[in-house]
């Protein structure tokens, strides 16, 4: 997929970059399907076509579902078939999806089904398309798919909006999918033989979920690698523990990386110098000794997850598959999403442990004993409570992330009357990411305010370049805690600035290397 300032995006299917992924989850934009894919499309639709005329029973074209799969559909009713599978499957519950995840889910469909191997009409693909150019995003329910077969109830949701059934989201507000279709000169499709299968067969929500996840991980390290960076320089921490030299004896990829990256960011600090000679602590607690150590293996799981998505992302996961130059269909199973399951549970790792590690700095740096710094960060203690419980709220997010973290790819509920007896949790597995990730968001926030306090208890002395100019963002914001005030809307600002990605804006270069 390519991007050009007059024509958007021009999909190729199977040829998606994470830079193509993280555009489309960040922002709306127009596409286009490469014409060069419409040949394999048109074939693979023709070979539905010779299927049905042949009268030979064909799982999801003449067949029943699932167990059902014996029953066999006279060819009067596939349309009826194709269109009952729908209402039937659109069974989803819970708050609905953001319109970042529905433009992904929309984007991976497109491109799973112009892959030629679904054997839908190019009508069907160019309808989605439509949809996702006019801005209407299907109200798709977050809960209701185990991730096999398919991500069947929140697709079946998508499905509906093609058919001008249920309601869709256009500029952010709901309405009926019908009037929707209608104001954008989009006609409903009639699902013919297999179609409505190949639309809700498939992994793209829970995959658009885990990318979701993915993308704000990104985020969080970033953040969390300059709040811990400002804390080593509030603490009167030591540079020395990133010295190359010991990171290369190692090999960890991630971890030289990750401490080439803290060298960077604290370098040339003043509050550095002032204590090189003189400081008789010999070792900096773990939380600020070994951020490379740990932040780095979180950028090789890291890598290890957008690999696995990226696939996935780019893949057909319907069932069954056409393959026409043989004209054979094959039943399959690459709906189940075991491998998105694993990739979610690890970011879910990655994410309390970012929390996890940020709670920790918060936690020395308001002790007195072990920062040199005023008790909880602020002057005349006692009369003033400062950071103690804003501690005590990133202490309680950072648990809660532990019993989120519990892995989902280990849980199975057999369903369909056992014919679809083992199952992913791929799609709950991949949506908790979000929750977590906020959480995290609000303890490196918490952080942030927190090394920014100290920083100005050693004025005069001035941290490094880079984290100057961090401190000097949040400041614009969030002022100096003098004494104790309503505390909240402070750390919502700095949450949104990790959010935000402000954090690392001054210096993306440093990180630029680290994402595919």
């Amino acid at each position: 997929m390519n991007t050009t300032s007059n024509q958007g995006w021009t999909l190729t299917p199977g040829a998606m970059s994470m830079a193509d992924l993280r555009a489309v989850w960040a922002a709306p934009g127009a596409l286009t399907l490469a014409p060069s894919a419409y040949p394999a499309i048109l074939a693979s639709a023709a070979a539905v076509d010779a299927i049905v005329a042949k009268g030979d029973a064909a799982y999801g074209i003449n067949t029943g579902f699932g167990i059902l799969a014996k029953t066999r559909i006279p060819d009067e009713k596939l349309e009826e078939l194709q269109r009952n599978l729908i209402l039937s499957h659109s069974v989803g519950t819970g708050a609905l999806l953001s319109d970042a995840v529905v433009r992904l889910i929309v984007l991976m469909k497109i491109g799973s089904l112009a892959r030629g191997f679904s054997g839908v009409r190019p009508l069907i693909i160019d309808t989605l398309i439509a949809l996702y150019n006019a801005g209407i995003m299907p109200a798709i329910p977050a809960k209701g798919s185990v991730g096999a077969s398919g991500d069947l109830a929140p697709l079946a949701h998508m499905t509906l909006a093609m058919l001008g059934v249920g309601q869709v989201r256009v500029n952010g507000e709901l309405m009926e999918a019908a009037d929707a279709l209608k104001a954008a000169g989009i006609a409903p499709v009639v699902l013919g033989p297999k179609e409505g299968l190949a639309l809700i067969n498939g992994t793209q929500v829970s995959t658009a979920l885990a990318l979701h996840g993915l993308f704000m991980t990104e985020r969080l390290l970033e953040a969390a690698m300059v709040a811990g960076s400002l804390s080593l320089d509030a603490a009167k921490g030591s540079d020395a523990p990133f010295d190359a030299r010991v990171h290369a004896v190692r090999g960890q990829p991630g971890q030289i990386a990750a401490a080439a990256i803290y060298r960077q960011l604290v370098a040339s600090s003043a509050i550095r110098a002032s204590h090189l000679v003189g400081d008789e602590r010999v070792q900096d607690p773990y939380s600020l000794r070994c951020q490379p150590q740990v932040m780095g293996a979180i950028m090789d799981l890291i890598a290890n997850v957008s690999r696995t998505l990226l696939i996935e992302a780019n893949a057909v996961t319907d069932n069954p598959l056409i393959f026409a130059d043989t004209g054979e269909i094959i039943s399959g199973g690459n709906f189940h999403a075991e491998p998105v399951a694993f990739a979610a549970d690890t970011l879910a790792l990655a994410i309390a442990e970012i929390g996890g590690l940020a709670e920790r700095r918060i936690a020395l740096l308001i002790d007195a004993t072990l920062s040199g710094l005023p008790p909880f960060l602020v002057r005349e203690p006692g009369v003033n409570s400062g950071f103690m419980i804003a501690h005590v709220t990133a202490a309680a997010l950072a648990s809660e992330n532990k019993s989120l973290a519990h892995p989902a790819s280990v849980d199975s509920l057999p369903t369909s009357a056992n014919q679809e007896d083992h199952v992913s949790m791929a799609t709950f597995a991949a949506r908790r990411l979000d929750e977590m990730a906020h959480n995290t968001a609000v303890i490196v926030a918490i952080e942030l305010l927190a090394a920014a306090q100290g920083i100005d208890f050693h004025r005069p002395l001035t941290s490094s370049p880079h984290l100057e100019h961090v401190h000097q963002q949040l400041r614009r914001k969030v002022p100096f805690f003098d004494a104790d005030r309503f505390f909240a809307p402070d750390i919502e600002a700095a949450r949104q600035m990790v959010l935000g990605g402000e954090l690392s804006a001054s210096c993306k270069a440093l990180f630029a290397g680290l994402y595919a």
